[in-house]
Formats: structure tokens, C-alpha cells, sequence
């Protein structure tokens, strides 16, 4: 068996990559390079120049010839060598007929648990998320940003006391809402320096939040270590990050206890296994960041079958050879791509600010 040629296939905001062989098998993995989607289609017809005429079986060889060849990283690159990957792994299971994790060592689990994002511009809408939630069985909610989800055109500006007091407050309104029926996995998208992240971990301990993810930018693992050093809240980060290198010296400086690795971003499936390995070394929990999500249209409808929820905070593991997911014949006519224009938000003295 031999590969044939390699296909991307932008829908909506996502990178889909589809990898043909002469046997009549395809492929199909997913770039996560979320803003960049253009640059990592360009590396992805640059590794197809390899890969063409190559055994698709020979997935870790050429795992480590793409990551090799060239001696430099970035998202880009791993984006599109995520999606190589997964959609050659997608080929291995259909080969043999058996779906992926069989190939890892088998299945571990039956469902898998899942968190229902939540969203909205205001604290109220955020907590009538978290009951909308619940009433739908979910046992945990996610993407819960205790400053809300405002619009990245409106400048931003509170005093430190507002700012901590609020979001304080806010995660003690979420709590109210639920009870202990449902954990609260606050997001706080990089958005905080390290002083202000261990005031607000300190803050809202008292809630028993599941994990705080992201409370500073992720580049300095010095600065997230010691953010971890000076609160009693578990930690979760991970989704920027490409290799196993990034998330050993995370976990070296204890300044993680949840990792969050985007299979479409950190490798493919090849580099979330490392991952999860150097993390298990650890008794660090795994809980894999997802750029995509099958929920609600018109996520839902891009591939032919969304993954089952059994009604009780978990999606059920599909037994289909491969990876068990196959984009809809009309996906790219239904929504075609939208490019990721450049956005950030400013605070209201002009200058840039995270979110």
C-alpha cells in the first residue's frame, strides 16, 4: 500500500487534511493552528511532496522524518504534521479493521467524560449556562470564564479590586448554581499576570474549581510554576504548546496537575500519547484540548456522524475502524471557509491586553 496523494480540505474555520493510498483507503486528520490555518496548508503541500509514493503504515517513522527534516518547530509545522498523523493513523485502523485505540493497546474506557462549554457576554448568562447544563445531565462545565465573554472590540478597563472582586464572585455564582453536581472548570485564557493569578486562585478555592486553566500566558514555565507554588487549585494548560519537550519541562516545575494537549496541534495522536505518558509518570491528569467539538451545528454537520452523548455527561467511544470520524460529502459547499482575520483586544488606554 502506498500513499497517493494528499488533500487538504478547509471548512468553515478548520483545516481538515485527507490522505489517499492506492488501496482505496483515505485518511483524514485535522490542523489546530486555529489562526494560521494558511500557513500550516502550505506545509502540508510541502510534506506531501514525501510522502507521496510512501507506506502509510510506517506512521512513527515518518512521524519523526517530518518533525527532523527541517530542524525548526512552530505551529504551522505542527499543525500540519497533527493532521498528517491522525489521518494516517485513521488508514492503519481501517487497514486492519479495528478502530485506532485497538492499535494503542486497546480500549481503557467505554465513554469518555465530557465538559459542556459554556458561553456568554454576562455573568447572569454565564450562570444560566452552567443550570442549562446540568439540566442536560452534563457533570462538568468548561470554557467558563469568570470575566465573561466580551466582545474583543470593546476596550477593557477595572480597577484591580473590581476585576478580582467580580470574578471572585462570579465563580461563587456558578457553584451556587449547580451544587457539588457539577465541576467547574475555570478559564481564564491567559489573560492575568502571575500576582493577579494568585489572588483570584486564592479567591475562589473556596468554590472547589476542577482545574484553573490557562491563568497566564503559557510561554514561560518558570512563571507558571510559580504560579502553582502559591495556590491550593489544580492547574491545566497546555493547548499552545507542540511538543513533548514543552510539556516534560512543565511537569519537571510541577506547574501543571492537569495537561491539556491538542492532538491537532501537539503531534497527532503519535505526541498525545507521549504526552499522556510523560504525564501518567507524573500523576498528572490528561484532559485533551478539542479546537473543534461536535455539539451543535454547524460544528455537527461537518461530519457525516456526530459522536454519541449518552445523556449523562460522557460521549460514548465509536467502535468504526479508524478513528471513526469521516467528513460530510458536502461539508465545504455547506460552509465554506472563513479566514481568522487578526483581532485582539485592547485595553482602554490602547494598549494590547490578552483574552
Amino acid at each position: 500500500m502506498q500513499i497517493t496523494r494528499v488533500e487538504t480540505r478547509p471548512v468553515d474555520r478548520y483545516l481538515f487534511v485527507e490522505v489517499h493510498t492506492d488501496a482505496g483507503l483515505v485518511g483524514l486528520g485535522e490542523a489546530g493552528t486555529w489562526g494560521f490555518l494558511e500557513a500550516a496548508e502550505q506545509v502540508v503541500a510541502k510534506f506531501a511532496h514525501y510522502l507521496v509514493g510512501q507506506d502509510p503504515l510506517r506512521i512513527e517513522h515518518h512521524w519523526q522524518y517530518l518533525y527532523r527534516s527541517t530542524h525548526f518547530r512552530g505551529a504551522a509545522i505542527m499543525g500540519a504534521l497533527s493532521a498528517i498523523d491522525i489521518a494516517l493513523w485513521d488508514i492503519a485502523g481501517k487497514h486492519f479493521g479495528v478502530p485506532v485505540y485497538a492499535l494503542l493497546g486497546g480500549k481503557t474506557r467505554n465513554k469518555a467524560r465530557v465538559y459542556y462549554h459554556v458561553l456568554g457576554e454576562t455573568i447572569d448568562s454565564l450562570v444560566e449556562g452552567c443550570r442549562a447544563a446540568k439540566a442536560r445531565g452534563f457533570t462538568a462545565v468548561g470554557h467558563l470564564s469568570p470575566f465573561g465573554d466580551e466582545p474583543r472590540e470593546r476596550a477593557y478597563f477595572k480597577t484591580h479590586a473590581a476585576k478580582m472582586g467580580q470574578a471572585i464572585d462570579a465563580v461563587r455564582q456558578f457553584r451556587e448554581a449547580v451544587g457539588d453536581d457539577v465541576d467547574l472548570c475555570i478559564e481564564i485564557h491567559r489573560r492575568l499576570t502571575p500576582a493577579e493569578a494568585i489572588v483570584l486562585a486564592r479567591g475562589i478555592e473556596p468554590y472547589r474549581p476542577l482545574f484553573y486553566e490557562d491563568p497566564i500566558l503559557p510561554d514561560n514555565f518558570d512563571a507558571m510554576g510559580l504560579v502553582a507554588e502559591n495556590i491550593h487549585i489544580p492547574i491545566a494548560t497546555g493547548e499552545r504548546l507542540h511538543t513533548i519537550f514543552e510539556f516534560e519541562m512543565l511537569l519537571r516545575r510541577g506547574a501543571v496537575q492537569f495537561v491539556r494537549p491538542d492532538g491537532c496541534m501537539c503531534g497527532g495522536i503519535t505526541g498525545a500519547k507521549k504526552i499522556a505518558a510523560l504525564a501518567e509518570a507524573s500523576y498528572v491528569g490528561v484532559v485533551p484540548h478539542n479546537p473543534m467539538g461536535e455539539d451543535q451545528p454547524p460544528k455537527s454537520e461537518i461530519v457525516r456522524t456526530a459522536l454519541e452523548y449518552d445523556g449523562k455527561g460522557s460521549l460514548l467511544v465509536p467502535d468504526a475502524p479508524g478513528i471513526s470520524v469521516e467528513l460530510a460529502p458536502d461539508a465545504a459547499e455547506r460552509y465554506p471557509y472563513r479566514m481568522r482575520w487578526l483581532g485582539t483586544r485592547l485595553y482602554e488606554d490602547g494598549s494590547v491586553m490578552d483574552q
